[in-house]
């Protein structure tokens, strides 16, 4: 039988205290570090902020003209005074150190692998290894699905640190409500019916949690915490670490670094899901992350995504004659196959544009 132990990568962050040198799996080819310099620049501007509660309250006309701006720009921004108290963000990514600083025995609990060996997205471990060549992320993850609540699979939910569960449950909540102000005032930036953009998710649209944790590389020059990539779900709500930052985006052909978090700021990203919705008008942005040779980092996403066997195009009320339908329509499902197989085959920059019509 052909040796197959490709397909189960070890806990990077094993690798990062037992190796002086990274595997071959997670360098960059040689065209890959000619695309780009890991260093990346300083963005020309600091990160667009918009102040949610403002925009939320009376919809005020410069936090929207903001908004606008920065979705048409770079596909993300941050938001202040959201409403979530800085306590619980605080919370939410100390569970999360605690959890990634469990022994390995301990992870492997809640591991993605059934019966050490058949892949899941739920769960302890890293993404799934789909061919011999496919180069690695330097990070471990833990993938959970939130929501529908009923379909929460608590197995892979950790029970140490004690707080955990509930920290995830009360976070995920509040980010359900930032989620619905963001998609209210994007809604009407487009002149569409307010609830338009937040009625395209269903009782049956998932939401997951994806906790990442980036060991010290000692290669940060070739190696990446995360391969370039666009989001597929809808809109995806970022908890950054307020100490290291790594998180880039790309914009006319220039990575750009996004600093640390501060004063208790979320970001928000648009993804593919969104741009096809939105015929265009948002794109979501590709990004990737970068590793650092001393420091650890945090971060903790949620994706919003929609029912998985919901088809996905243009909203109506945004076509016209001259602005016809720039996207064919699939089901969610069917995009999300795509989408995988397109960024983990490393087939090019953006896979919304090989789904033009």
């Amino acid at each position: 039988m052909a040796d197959e132990s490709w397909r189960l990568p070890n806990s990077v962050q094993q690798l990062a205290a037992s190796m002086q040198e990274p595997p071959s799996q997670y360098l960059l080819r040689e065209q890959e570090l000619l695309d780009g310099n890991l260093a990346g620049a300083e963005m020309p501007e600091p990160v667009p902020t918009i102040d949610l509660g403002l925009l939320s309250a009376s919809y005020d006309l410069e936090e929207a003209a903001k908004l606008r701006s920065a979705l048409q720009t770079w596909g993300f921004f941050q938001v202040s005074n959201h409403g979530m108290e800085a306590s619980m963000m605080d919370s939410v990514m100390t569970a999360s150190r605690e959890f990634f600083h469990l022994s390995l025995e301990e992870k492997k609990k809640c591991s993605n692998l059934i019966d050490g060996k058949y892949f899941q997205v739920e769960g302890y471990g890293n993404d799934q290894v789909r061919t011999q060549d496919q180069r690695l992320d330097w990070s471990d993850r833990l993938h959970l699905r939130v929501e529908p609540e009923g379909g929460r699979n608590l197995v892979h939910w950790p029970t140490h640190p004690k707080s955990f569960r509930d920290d995830l449950h009360e976070y995920a909540l509040k980010c359900k409500r930032i989620k619905g102000d963001v998609l209210r005032a994007m809604a009407k930036i487009l002149e569409l019916d307010e609830d338009c953009l937040v009625n395209q998710f269903n009782s049956d649209a998932p939401t997951f949690a994806r906790f990442n944790h980036f060991p010290p590389c000692p290669r940060p020059d070739l190696v990446l915490g995360i391969k370039p990539h666009a989001d597929f779900p809808a809109l995806t709500v970022l908890l950054m670490d307020k100490d290291v930052a790594g998180l880039q985006y790309l914009r006319d052909g220039t990575w750009y670094n996004v600093p640390a978090a501060c004063d208790h700021t979320l970001l928000i990203n648009i993804g593919l899901t969104m741009e096809i919705m939105t015929n265009g008008i948002f794109t979501g942005p590709m990004h990737r992350v970068v590793t650092n040779a001393d420091k650890e980092r945090i971060s903790v996403a949620m994706f919003y995504g929609v029912d998985p066997e919901q088809e996905i195009g243009p909203i109506a009320h945004l076509l016209s004659e001259e602005q016809p339908a720039q996207y064919r329509k699939m089901k969610a499902k069917d995009l999300l196959v795509l989408h995988h197989e397109h960024y983990a085959g490393g087939r090019g920059p953006r896979i919304a544009d090989a789904l033009k019509i």
